[in-house]
């Protein structure tokens, strides 16, 4: 496989994190469920009437649990769902629809796309685990979900059965398909500098632009609801559902066709065929949706630039902010969903290895200890962000202080100290 270079991106803030990729979950997540509409409304229009009709049109069902990554594709403006053209061009939101046909159950695996993701074989400064799509999009052919699906593979232990790509205007050419969806907002909204955003609670027929205010919400200044990336994630959970239920109602089969087969046709990739999206639809039509997310803000941390062997071909990557996972802990919360083991190939050393001076805190102190690090309270002295300071080439020590710490927001850098980890912090 030809080695592909991927140029440096600029270093963003945790902050700005989130800015782009809430609107691209709502379309990837949208994306199967318009799929499994526009076949269900095609049955339907053939005369055999609502999901009665898609029932006795299947081939086959599904038997067992099938997986489907859904890929949003953050590329600007891009020519279709997998070009990369005007810049963006990555993963920006991956996410597994699990479905289970005996549970009659969608589970919906959240992918931290920044996860920090060994790739030793590509010229990539910033190996995050969303850029295989960028990597994947210049091949030729394109590979940008196959390659995408088999680092997913790689980090969840999951077989990944089918894939499905969007982008940014997918969302919403869906959302104004169907005439809109029925939202209840259960606090007061308001965010003119970013999303726009302006609510009160209550009852909304969104419009795809109002949709869009509701999940893109940065800094709402009016209350406490939707000021983080948790509940920003109910509020998608919200709409998927109400998106379900419009497009999967048999009262809309034919009156949304033309509109869902347009959308379909200019804002969607995958590799399912209708035979696939007529068995999908049976499992999707009216199932419970249950959303998790693999990680936290915990996971996150900035990590400045410096020696990486065996990351990428140039064995040193740029800080920015990266996710950084535990296989163990992703293993076992994924097993129930058929997982058989998570890597990131990048092995995170026993907590009992890593000796750790510590200045801040005695409690925070006491918890790295509870933790298994054999830990040395130097007294406070401690400084918000926390920084710790790795001995130079041990990397993945500074890596798991940081996820122990948990603070969202660490810095972790090469120090000085050969013999054991330096922290300060709050």
């Amino acid at each position: 496989m030809k080695k592909q270079v991927v140029p440096a991106t600029s270093q963003k803030k945790k902050s700005n994190k989130a800015k782009r990729r809430l609107l691209i979950s709502v379309a990837a997540l949208g994306a199967i469920v318009l799929g499994v509409g526009i076949s269900f409304a095609m049955l339907a229009a053939k005369g055999g009437g609502g999901i009665a009709g898609l029932t006795n049109a299947l081939v086959g069902k599904l038997s067992q649990p099938e997986n489907i990554l859904l890929i949003g594709n953050n590329a600007r403006t891009p020519t279709g769902p997998l070009s990369i053209a005007g810049g963006g061009g990555q993963a920006d939101i991956m996410m597994i629809a699990h479905l289970d046909p005996a549970k009659h159950q969608v589970v919906l695996i959240s992918i931290p796309r920044d996860t920090l993701f060994a790739m030793p074989q590509y010229n990539n400064p910033i190996p995050k685990l969303k850029t295989f799509f960028y990597i994947g999009a210049q091949m030729q052919p394109n590979q940008a979900a196959q390659l995408t699906v088999k680092a997913v593979e790689q980090f969840t232990g999951m077989h990944i059965d089918h894939w499905v790509v969007t982008d940014f205007q997918g969302f919403s050419d869906a959302i104004n398909a169907i005439g809109g969806v029925r939202i209840y907002v259960p606090g007061r909204i308001y965010d003119p500098a970013h999303s726009g955003a302006n609510f009160f609670k209550g009852w909304y027929n969104m419009n795809g632009k109002m949709a869009l205010q509701f999940i893109r919400v940065r800094q709402n200044t009016a209350s406490v609801y939707q000021v983080n990336d948790f509940q920003r994630d109910d509020a998608q959970g919200q709409l998927l559902t109400a998106l379900q239920a419009k497009l999967l109602h048999s009262k809309n089969d034919l009156a949304n066709l033309p509109g869902l087969i347009s959308t379909w046709m200019k804002d969607v990739a995958t590799d399912m065929s209708l035979q696939d999206l007529i068995r999908a639809a049976e499992v999707v039509h009216g199932a419970k949706m249950v959303h998790i997310n693999i990680g936290s803000v915990k996971d996150s941390m900035m990590v400045a630039s410096a020696p990486a062997p065996g990351l990428n071909q140039e064995n040193y990557i740029t800080g920015a902010f990266y996710d950084i996972m535990d296989p163990s802990k992703v293993a076992k919360l994924l097993k129930p969903y058929g997982s058989t083991g998570s890597s990131t190939g990048i092995p995170l050393p026993d907590p009992s290895t890593i000796p750790v001076q510590f200045y801040g805190s005695q409690s925070t102190a006491n918890q790295l200890k509870a933790d298994g690090f054999p830990v040395t309270w130097m007294g406070s002295g401690g400084t918000y962000p926390a920084q710790i300071n790795y001995p130079p080439g041990d990397m993945a020590w500074g890596l798991q202080v940081g996820r122990a710490l948990g603070t969202g927001n660490s810095v972790v850098q090469e120090g000085t100290s050969a013999g054991a980890v330096v922290v300060y912090a709050p």
